[in-house]
């Protein structure tokens, strides 16, 4: 299945929204440990900031799988209604030459 790339970016940014919400009760929780001491507002800023970086890495994260993924996928089998063996290019030869005498020409 190939994923859009505006999928991607939707899903990256649902991924990151829900993440904001963990990584600024995480900041509440674990900054006064390391001794930061913050306000609500600051951890809010702080998400969003992260929070942007995330999603801009994660859409670029996603689209370079999606590449590696298009490049290494093998095409599906073709279908000639045949044996299945290519045909190799047919060539005319229109010159005149082909009842010539091999000899003559080198």
């Amino acid at each position: 299945m190939k994923q859009s790339r505006l999928m991607s970016l939707v899903e990256s940014i649902a991924n990151v929204i829900v993440g904001y919400g963990f990584a600024v009760v995480t900041q509440i929780l674990i900054f006064p440990i390391f001794g930061l001491h913050t306000t609500l507002a600051q951890n809010l800023k702080m998400g969003l900031v992260f929070t942007v970086v995330s999603i801009a890495r994660s859409y670029v994260l996603r689209r370079l799988f999606e590449a590696i993924r298009v490049k290494t996928t093998k095409p599906p089998p073709m279908r000639s209604g045949g044996s299945g063996r290519r045909r190799l290019p047919y060539r005319r030869d229109f010159s005149g030459a082909a009842g010539r005498d091999q000899s003559s020409i080198r």
